[in-house]
């Protein structure tokens, strides 16, 4: 099973991406900050990690420079933020981000990057195959 870390300091959006990607079939570990979130990495491998720009401690640019720079596999990132400039998606990039979305993000749109991401397809209902 794929292992996906959801980094946001928002329970809310911690809960909704997390209903999200387990109706995939995905496990889900959350972190509330980029600190708590490299102490998660640090406890296991993940394929994916979806990330907020905006936290306290270390924001999700800092926290993707750190797990860039780590001698170990990397997995993509999605970065998910509130941010809509064209200067907060090119510092997204130059962290180590894969791809940048706007919140609030559709769970199909989501599901699809995900998906996409990870080199799996759909089954049809939502669920990978």
């Amino acid at each position: 099973m794929k292992r996906i870390l959801v980094i946001d300091d928002a329970a809310t959006v911690r809960l909704y991406h997390r209903s999200i990607l387990e109706e995939l079939g995905f496990e889900v570990t959350e972190a509330v900050n980029g600190l708590e979130a490299l102490e998660r990495v640090a406890e296991g491998d993940f394929d994916l990690y979806l990330v907020d720009i905006n936290m306290p401690k270390l924001d999700g640019y800092g926290f993707l420079r750190e797990l860039r720079g780590k001698d170990m596999p990397q997995a993509p990132a999605i970065m998910v933020s509130t941010e809509a400039g064209a200067n907060d998606q090119k510092l997204a990039f130059l962290s180590g981000a894969n791809l940048y979305i706007v919140k609030p993000v559709r769970p199909e749109r989501l599901a699809s990057h995900v998906l996409t991401l990870l080199g799996m397809t759909s089954n049809g209902r939502g669920a990978p195959s």
